[in-house]
Order: structure tokens, then C-alpha cells, then sequence
């Protein structure tokens, strides 16, 4: 079975007109224990991450999260059968049924920013005597081996300190609006990606504070910022 989510028994389960992952015409179901369901599908024979699966799940996600809490599931999570889940269900029921509570009324958001490298350097050589006085002497010719080796090592320590205040800078401006924040390691085309627990009710209102924060960074910059999704940096 493909496995999409957990949700509340009491949780409203609208999966008309929802198409299962693999485009088969077996309908959605819920497979119940207690006060934990779990909403399950056949899985099909060759599950890979089509863009029409994908959305699949996605739409099925969204469409259970307007209606309540849940624990979304990634893409591609099967189990054997109705036993062996409600195995799990037992297992870990008090855990997902906290989870729940804590995911009750929410929504994430998830926040990626990236800056002009060029800028950066710009900034670096504008700022550091010692960046200046390297480069300087490597662009006359004038510098040595250890020379260069130095103003890289110097660039990329000054690179790194740089990107890691501007991500704590600003992670804290928008934690204010949000339940808890997941904030992943920097990667070479963002020095930024976290992700945001925040309240329906104030999911507007943190769609334009990360505008806001866009506008006066500025040129150099460039966020992209994407919600409201299901919880999935805070579902496990």
C-alpha cells in the first residue's frame, strides 16, 4: 500500500475526486485504528516521482490539510498491508496523536535565499584591508603562490561568516510569526533554506513579512519563498 498521511479518525477524509498515486482506478481509503487513521492507496508496480504523481500527492495533502492536522507522509512511503499499519499505528500512537496537537491549525512555509557571489566579493574587497592588499597584489602579477592561497582562504572564511549572520539575520525577523522554524544546512546555491511552522491565521500575514524582507535586501538577493505547504519539515 502507498501511505500519504496520518490523520485523526475523527478527521473528515475528503478523497472524492482525489487520484491515487500511479493513476489506477482503486479509490483512495482509510485504513483506522483507534483514534489514528491512516489514508492509503495500492501502491503501484513502478513508483518513481513522476511529475503526475507528485502532484497527485501533493493535491491529496493540501486537500487534507484544509480540513484539519495531519501527518503527511514523503513521497514514496509503502507498507505491506491494513495489519502491518495499523501495527504502526499502535506503536507509535501516542507520538503521532501529540504530533497532531502540535500541528494543529498550521501550515509551513519554507524559505530559501540566496546572494550575488559577486556582490559578496565586492563587499568582502570593499571592507577587508587585508582582502584588498591580496588582491591587490595578485592581479599585478605581483603575488606569490602563498599569496593567493591566503586571499582564497581569506575570501571563502569571510564568505562563510558573512552568509551565516545574513541566514540568522534573517531567520530571527521571521520567527516572530512562527510556531517553530527547521532551518537546514546552507548548500552551494542558497545560504539560507528554512522552513516555517506558522498559523493559518497568520499565514497571510507572514507571506508578506518575507516580501517585505525581499524589498529591503534588495538588488544582490533573490528569496524565494514558498507556502503555505503541508508540514512536512515538522511532521517526524
Amino acid at each position: 500500500m502507498y501511505v500519504y498521511a496520518i490523520a485523526g479518525s475523527d478527521h473528515p477524509l475528503r478523497l472524492n475526486s482525489l487520484r491515487p498515486v500511479g493513476g489506477s482506478d482503486a479509490p483512495l481509503r482509510a485504513v483506522v485504528h483507534g483514534p489514528l487513521a491512516a489514508v492509503v492507496s495500492p501502491a503501484p508496480p513502478d513508483l518513481r516521482p513522476k511529475r503526475r504523481d507528485l502532484a497527485a500527492h501533493q493535491a491529496l495533502q493540501e486537500r487534507l490539510m484544509a480540513d484539519g492536522a495531519v501527518l503527511p507522509m514523503r513521497f514514496g512511503l509503502l507498507a505491506p498491508d491494513d495489519t502491518a499499519l495499523r501495527a504502526a499505528l499502535e506503536e507509535k500512537g501516542e507520538e503521532y496523536i501529540r504530533r497532531l496537537a502540535e500541528l494543529h491549525g498550521a501550515t509551513e512555509f519554507n524559505l530559501k535565499a540566496a546572494r550575488s557571489q559577486d556582490d559578496l566579493l565586492r563587499e568582502i574587497l570593499h571592507e577587508s584591508e587585508e582582502a584588498r592588499r591580496l588582491n591587490q597584489r595578485t592581479r599585478e602579477g605581483n603575488g606569490t603562490h602563498e599569496d593567493r592561497v591566503a586571499l582564497g582562504e581569506l575570501v571563502a572564511r569571510q564568505i562563510d561568516a558573512r552568509q551565516r549572520r545574513l541566514a540568522d539575520q534573517v531567520v530571527e525577523q521571521l520567527s516572530g510569526l512562527a510556531r517553530a522554524r527547521v532551518v537546514a544546512a546552507p548548500s552551494k546555491d542558497a545560504f539560507l533554506n528554512a522552513s516555517f511552522l506558522v498559523d493559518r491565521a497568520r499565514a497571510h500575514e507572514f507571506a508578506h513579512a518575507g516580501l517585505r524582507l525581499a524589498r529591503d535586501y534588495g538588488e544582490g538577493y533573490d528569496f524565494r519563498l514558498r507556502g503555505p505547504l503541508p508540514p512536512y519539515s515538522f511532521a517526524a
